[in-house]
């Protein structure tokens, strides 16, 4: 079986199992390579592994945050991370360390009493260019925005242009935001309103001469609807990915319903434009993941699109137009391509401490 210990049996396994030495249900998870990687989840967990997940440390639990469920971490190195808690009110909060994890400063509580976040994101380029995404609050979508690695945060200001009508963001795995690049970035929805992706501009650089407000974008923002017959509270697009090439896939479902696998992927195959103001489209897949998937990740190296949830795996090898079972080998726990909730390659991580490490190898076509 293949749990890290396992050491003959790790080249032919698809999941190596990993001991996180806890039982809270993790769904943040960011790997930043060389072996650093950070994760987090329900009880004020957050965890942090610097040997390819080897061992994983326990974090000093943040103050005050014993009872948070951290959905969302981002890591700048082994030393630096910026973790993000879901909840309602004040339950949402931005917390960070510079020390590894030994103490922990909070950084901003949400300011808006019925407002929930569920995503936070820095550019891969640029660590000191983030985004945070809340559900509406008064019918329009919170985006707040960092120039300086999240120290200092600036709403950024959007036109309720139509009723949203019941649409949310879902915090399942913070994968509904994308933040590639400064000049903009994407976000997907779900929810009773129907699913659907954002686009919208980033605003100008900081140049330390602005004050609060800076960021007015009455025009640049664009909607694609994706195609769903499921509009339901619990359903919709929960986890977006891009790759070196421009393509997004989208995948998302009924969490509620995890074995029903119509409508749970969408793919932009031709990529969208970086422009704020143009319009773009998705499609939906030809063959779906077989059920409800909370987080899809691109490998470069074997060119696999990989999407996880509580019934199992799936890849696509032609940009989420198709997608197929990834069964476990008779190497693999029976269970190892179920039960999970994000991903950040090469780690995957679930309920009740779950975390796993992929063997790209094994997707070789």
């Amino acid at each position: 079986m293949c749990f890290l210990f396992s050491v003959l049996a790790l080249g032919n396994c698809q999941w190596i199992l990993q001991d996180s030495h806890t039982t809270a249900s993790l769904r943040g998870i960011h790997s930043i390579g060389n072996g650093i990687a950070w994760a987090s989840g329900t009880e004020g967990t957050i965890l942090r592994t610097t040997d390819e997940g080897a061992t994983w440390q326990r974090c000093t639990t943040p103050p005050d945050a014993e009872k948070l469920d951290f959905r969302g971490i981002q890591a700048f190195d082994q030393n630096t991370a910026i973790a993000m808690s879901s909840g309602k009110g004040d339950l949402s909060r931005l917390y960070k360390t510079t020390d590894a994890c030994k103490t922990w400063k909070l950084l901003f509580t949400n300011p808006d009493k019925d407002g929930f976040w569920d995503a936070i994101q820095f550019s891969s380029n640029d660590h000191k260019l983030g985004a945070l995404l809340g559900d509406p609050v008064k019918n329009i979508f919170v985006v707040m925005l960092t120039f300086d690695g999240g120290d200092k945060r600036e709403r950024q200001t959007l036109n309720a242009t139509e009723d949203i009508n019941g649409e949310s963001v879902f915090a399942a795995s913070n994968s509904s935001l994308l933040n590639p690049l400064p000049g903009y970035r994407k976000f997907c929805t779900g929810g009773s309103g129907g699913p659907r992706v954002i686009k919208l501009g980033g605003g100008p650089s900081d140049t330390g001469k602005h004050t609060t407000g800076r960021f007015k974008w009455d025009a640049g923002l664009v909607t694609e609807r994706l195609k769903s017959l499921k509009q339901r509270p619990s359903s919709g697009c929960f986890s977006m990915a891009e790759n070196q090439s421009g393509v997004i896939v989208a995948v998302g479902g009924d969490y509620t319903n995890p074995n029903d696998y119509s409508y749970t992927a969408w793919t932009s195959a031709q990529g969208i434009s970086s422009k704020a103001d143009e319009s773009f489209e998705f499609h939906l897949a030809n063959y779906f993941p077989h059920g409800y998937r909370s987080s899809v990740a691109y490998d470069l190296t074997t060119k696999t699109w990989i999407t996880v949830g509580p019934n199992g795996t799936d890849i696509s090898r032609d940009d989420g137009r198709n997608w197929t079972a990834l069964k476990p080998t008779a190497q693999d726990q029976p269970d190892s391509d179920k039960n999970w909730n994000a991903l950040s390659l090469p780690f995957v991580v679930g309920p009740r401490g779950r975390i796993g490490k992929l063997n790209a190898k094994t997707l070789a076509p």
